[in-house]
């Protein structure tokens, strides 16, 4: 059951540019035009572009057909001991493969902006799959909204972070030698973190304890306070670049495969929960948000199949059925075909 919010931010004098109305979900390809002499960047609707596509560039009216290529040079290959010629031919690029290659972009509804998918939020209920606002946009908003969180809702904040803390088993940390593994400096930007206050160079969970693994010394990511609010609770692969990840895998111990990969849980937390003791010791320690712990149990179910209410020797039928409506109504909304537009509440 969500908790009915303390607080709501009145919008007024909100700019929506028309061309963006209504586009909120729909997936652009973009890419340059392939004529070497034209400037021109071209975004067709991703669900237009058929087996048998047909793009004309708005500028210099070049055709790029499915099934055509478009050379750039020839080519000798050749020999280096007697100067022969091994092979002969042409350096083309296919216009499938250079179209199938290409980004993918949607508008931000509220900047208006055209941004790479991945700036994005996932939202799995949503067309697209990703947010309508940018993560820039949802960030500035979150700001807005925290500056307005009441004492109460700090605390449901504080014990629900301790209870994901508590799960992951995180131990204590030595701070140095992780500064010192990433050279004093943000691993997102960069950003020289040497001789600022500690709050200002925070140590982030690299692999997000929402999904109980454990902040360690090993696997401790250094990020500036910016870029560790920006990250907050997402896994690694909605957040960080390609080469990123592959650099984060050397620093942080974690494999490449989980990081660049879709959220798991810990499953030596998992384990846990399949112990009676724990569990019980869980919902008496929290039984004052146990919204949230039905929030927990459903996530679990559905990202792991795994039941850990199941496992409990005290817990009343009465919260179970409540977990099970809530999980079919989740599951219902996630599976029923999006006809929300422009939503821009995060």
């Amino acid at each position: 059951m969500r908790r009915k919010p303390y607080t709501k931010v009145d919008k007024t004098n909100q700019i929506r540019a028309e061309h963006v109305r209504g586009m909120g979900d729909v997936v652009f390809k973009g890419f340059q035009c392939l004529n070497s002499e034209c400037k021109e960047f071209i975004f067709i609707r991703k669900n237009e572009i058929s087996s048998d596509f047909e793009i004309v560039c708005p500028s210099c009216e070049i055709v790029m057909l499915s099934g055509d290529e478009t050379q750039f040079y020839e080519y000798e290959l050749k020999d280096r001991r007697d100067n022969s010629i091994i092979e002969e031919g042409t350096f083309t690029i296919l216009h499938d493969d250079y179209i199938e290659e290409s980004q993918e972009y949607k508008y931000c509804i509220i900047c208006n902006t055209i941004k790479p998918l991945d700036l994005f939020d996932r939202h799995s209920a949503r067309k697209s799959g990703r947010q309508g606002e940018c993560r820039l946009c949802k960030a500035v908003y979150n700001a807005i909204k925290n500056k307005t969180r009441l004492t109460g809702q700090h605390r449901e904040a504080a014990q629900k972070r301790r209870m994901y803390l508590n799960l992951s088993g995180s131990q204590k940390i030595k701070s140095e030698d992780i500064y010192k593994r990433f050279g004093y400096r943000c691993f997102k930007c960069g950003k020289d973190l040497r001789g600022v206050d500690a709050k200002e160079r925070p140590l982030d969970h690299t692999l997000p304890a929402v999904f109980f693994w454990p902040l360690t010394t090993e696997n401790a990511t250094l990020l500036c306070r910016e870029h560790n609010r920006e990250k907050s609770d997402k896994w690694s692969s909605a957040y960080y670049s390609d080469n990123e990840l592959k650099n984060l895998a050397v620093l942080t111990g974690v494999q490449y495969e989980i990081l660049a990969g879709q959220p798991r849980y810990n499953p030596v937390a998992i384990e846990r929960l399949k112990i009676s003791e724990q569990v019980d010791q869980l919902l008496r320690k929290y039984a004052a948000y146990m919204s949230e712990i039905i929030k927990l149990r459903n996530r679990i179910l559905e990202y792991e199949d795994f039941d850990f209410f199941e496992h409990s020797a005290t817990i009343s039928s009465a919260w179970i059925r409540q977990a099970d409506q809530e999980y079919q109504r989740v599951i219902h909304q996630e599976n029923a075909p999006n006809t929300a537009q422009d939503t821009d509440e995060t």
